[in-house]
């Protein structure tokens, strides 16, 4: 993920503790080797991609856990890693574990490999990439898990004919045997390929390969993270298609037009990564380039920056894009993998794709064309103030399905106002505020949403029986406030951050500073919710229910449930009828009846579960897994918990 700085950590941390998830669903049978997988997981359903299977759908075709008895879940096993927060570095878990080859495999911040057993959580092997030796190239100890793939034809007696991959954030993808936790020596060097040697124009940084690689036959298609804010001028984005065995680049996708990579830099994908298994079209997330909220020297067309594009999985041809914000100046990337789920309207079945955003919209697409499949309007948006700089003057504005954040900035919570005595009022009459899309300004403007979401990085979840879909959204907005170069060298020098929420975007016209709207307590200057949970049908476009979801926890105490929770972390469905959700900042995870949007349990954990959690049957037992590892822009409350929830045995 593009690299978030600890000003928006600062958001989440004023609004309380910590809560988690992680998800688990079937693999659809279409591309070569599904077969055999199949088979070779007779005990229990396939889940073997970030998003559940590599369409992003996040959906188990399990039905043991019901309505009517997930009251009745427990433990049935939790392990500790022992890879969390050391050396005094912070560590962030939003791993889905894959279940797949009859054992559960997850990745760690400590970049390393844990392949345990289903039903136990017993140890199999482990695999370590690197040593604990800091925090590399300053994005941190992060890691959203492993990638699998498996050889449609095996080699008999062979070593490495099905493969487990993992990411460092210094840009090595390692490869390993998915029986023994071998290296496998045919794939780069010894089992590890360097990506930073791919790409070296203007590059300021290591790459982070935070996100797992998606797999189509035999090509990992892989994306990469940076560090964002400090510079005009950084790594242009690119996407690789990589040869799964050798490790042997096949192609590149370049984000940025060539005659702009001086001038800028990111428009990377640092997202998921979805994959049509019958047409091969890979559905690539793209983010805002550099700097994030300047584009005074960036006003050229980008048509691939913040927008979804659709390449061949095979040869990184483009086949079509659609962008989702023009000329971003808000830093409100593409940030999740777009599900896929066929949609039944006046008597045809279309395939589609969901696209949802940090700008809360739900982007309803023909996946093979692009086309909407619900009207996209082209909006009058605010003008910008800022000298050098032209923002858009429309932007795509999505009213079916709704929305899942208003168009305007929430009213000052009078609560938070009342205890500072004025502050939140008077902080806000001082901003410019226009509601969506409010430019950056040198007063301050308030940006709504912010670059915390609307939708976060694990995007919604599909029943694709029905076309129901369900997600979270973060309710937030930011203080964006832009500082002119002079001005700014003078308060942070050559600092590339500082405090305040200071970025230098540097080698550009203007410093950036980013604050929370919090008042001096600490306390959120706007009136909740914070979150929401949201249920859709989306052949109709009409919105089931839409609710406060989770819980703040402060000073000891829970907030009312009413006021809901920042959160981070995807939800999952299940056939019988039920989401599974971590994501919000209490530690707890959640089921929720799918009807009616009503929390049928929950459980606290020892952490907030930042992914979905996944959900696979072994040997007759339906189990819910998830990862409490936490993630700092939450809560500074971190752990190295992975644990599996089952109904008791008879």
């Amino acid at each position: 993920m593009k690299t978030r700085n600890a000003m928006i950590a600062a958001a989440a941390l004023a609004l309380a503790a910590a809560a988690g998830t992680l998800t688990l669903a079937p693999h659809a049978v279409a591309q070569a080797g599904d077969s055999m997988m199949m088979a070779a997981n007779s005990m229990g359903q396939v889940w073997d991609a970030f998003g559940g299977n590599q369409e992003a759908q996040k959906y188990s075709t399990s039905t043991q856990i019901t309505p009517d008895n997930v009251k009745d879940l427990k433990v049935a096993w939790s392990i500790h890693t022992g890879d969390v927060a050391s050396g005094g570095h912070s560590t962030t878990w939003g791993a889905t574990p894959l279940f797949v080859n009859n054992t559960v495999y997850v990745g760690t911040p400590f970049y390393r490999i844990f392949a345990v057993e289903p039903d136990t959580g017993k140890t199999k092997w482990t695999y370590s990439a690197s040593g604990h030796d800091g925090p590399p190239e300053n994005q941190g100890y992060k890691s959203r898990g492993v990638a699998y793939w498996a050889a449609s034809a095996p080699e008999p007696g062979q070593p490495c004919q099905k493969m487990v991959y993992v990411g460092t954030m210094n840009g090595e993808l390692h490869g390993v045997d998915a029986d023994t936790g071998k290296p496998c020596a045919g794939f780069g060097k010894n089992g590890v390929v360097d990506v930073n040697a791919w790409l070296n124009t203007n590059s300021k940084w290591k790459i982070g390969l935070l996100q797992p690689p998606a797999v189509y036959k035999d090509t990992l298609i892989l994306g990469w993270a940076g560090n964002d804010w400090v510079y005009k001028t950084a790594n242009p984005g690119t996407v690789y298609g990589i040869d799964a065995r050798t490790g042997a680049l096949k192609w590149t996708f370049n984000i940025i037009p060539p005659e702009m990579v001086n001038e800028t830099g990111t428009a990377n994908v640092w997202a998921g990564i979805s994959v049509d298994p019958e047409t091969g079209l890979a559905f690539l997330p793209t983010s805002s380039p550099s700097p994030n909220y300047y584009g005074g020297d960036r006003l050229q067309e980008m048509p691939y920056a913040t927008a979804t594009v659709a390449v061949d999985a095979e040869t990184g041809e483009v086949r079509w894009s659609r962008q989702l914000v023009h000329h971003d100046i808000w830093d409100v990337d593409t940030n999740s993998a777009p599900t896929l789920v066929d949609l039944h309207k006046d008597g045809q079945t279309i395939p589609a794709l969901v696209q949802a955003t940090k700008m809360g919209f739900l982007f309803v697409l023909n996946r093979n064309t692009g086309e909407p499949i619900y009207p996209i309007e082209e909006r009058p948006v605010p003008a910008s103030d800022i000298k050098g700089e032209h923002a858009a003057p429309t932007q795509p504005y999505v009213p079916i399905p709704e929305p899942t954040t208003a168009d305007t900035t929430p009213p000052v919570s009078k609560l938070a106002d009342l205890v500072s005595f004025g502050e939140c009022s008077r902080w806000k009459a001082r901003l410019r505020d226009e509601g969506r899309f409010t430019p950056p300004s040198l007063q301050g403007s308030i940006s709504w949403p912010a670059t915390v979401g609307g939708v976060e990085w694990g995007g919604g979840a599909v029943d694709p029986t029905t076309a129901t879909y369900v997600v979270n959204s973060d309710q937030v907005p930011q203080v964006y406030t832009l500082i002119p170069r002079d001005e700014a060298n003078k308060q942070y020098g050559d600092a590339l951050r500082g405090k305040g929420g200071y970025a230098a975007q540097a080698g550009s016209a203007y410093g950036f500073k980013l604050e929370n709207f919090l008042n001096m307590w600490g306390m959120p200057c706007w009136a909740p919710p914070y979150g929401t949970l949201s249920s859709y049908d989306l052949n109709t476009g009409k919105l089931n229910w839409k609710k406060p979801f989770g819980q703040v926890q402060k000073w000891g105490f829970y907030m009312p449930e009413s006021w809901g929770s920042v959160t981070i972390g995807a939800p999952v469905i299940t056939k019988s009828g039920l989401v599974f959700i971590g994501a919000s900042m209490d530690s707890r995870v959640r089921a929720i009846d799918m009807k009616t949007g009503n929390v049928l349990w929950k459980h606290l954990v020892d952490a907030p579960a930042v992914s979905q959690p996944a959900v696979y049957t072994y040997k007759g037992r339906e189990y819910v897994v998830f990862t409490a590892g936490g993630n700092g822009i939450l809560t500074p409350r971190l752990s190295d918990q992975l644990v599996a929830f089952a109904l008791p045995q008879k």
